[in-house]
Parts: structure tokens; C-alpha cells; sequence
């Protein structure tokens, strides 16, 4: 009964994670280099998205906009707004 013999597996397995139910005694410092990695590459490509971002619509005056405080071309039109008296 019950479907056949027992299946084979490896007693001793490697690979990049660890193997089975590994927990590495320095997994605390891997995670933290590993966080830092990524909030700096997120960092990179949000400041590359911001100097490429282009708009052909400009926010309404007043209204919450996220992108107003990082993109270049809304502060380069809001400053010259601000230049010419505000209109």
C-alpha cells in the first residue's frame, strides 16, 4: 500500500539561497547591504525619471501634485511663472 518506495532526495544540497531552511548567521547584515543596494538604485532611476519626465500639461495652480517638488521642467516653469508676476 500507499503508491511506492520512498523518493530520493539529496542529504546535502547547495545552492545561492542556502539550501534547505537556511538561515545564515549573518543574514541581518546581508539584508541590510541588500536594502541599501536597493534604495539606492530605486534613488538613480527616480532621479533619471525625473530629468527626462516631459509635460505637455502643466499642474493647476494650488492643486496637490507629487512630481511639482522633483520634476525640473514644473519648478523651471513655476519659477518663471513667479518671475512674470504670477499669471
Amino acid at each position: 500500500m500507499g503508491g511506492g518506495g520512498k523518493i530520493p532526495y539529496p542529504k546535502h544540497v547547495w545552492s545561492p539561497a542556502g539550501g534547505w531552511y537556511s538561515q545564515p548567521s549573518n543574514w541581518k547584515a546581508n539584508t541590510a547591504v541588500f536594502g541599501v543596494v536597493i534604495v539606492g538604485l530605486t534613488a538613480m532611476m527616480w532621479k533619471l525619471s525625473a530629468e527626462r519626465e516631459v509635460r505637455t500639461r502643466f499642474p493647476e495652480e494650488g492643486r496637490f501634485f507629487p512630481s511639482r517638488y522633483w520634476s525640473k521642467q514644473i519648478k523651471e516653469h513655476e519659477a518663471e511663472k513667479k518671475a512674470n508676476g504670477g499669471s
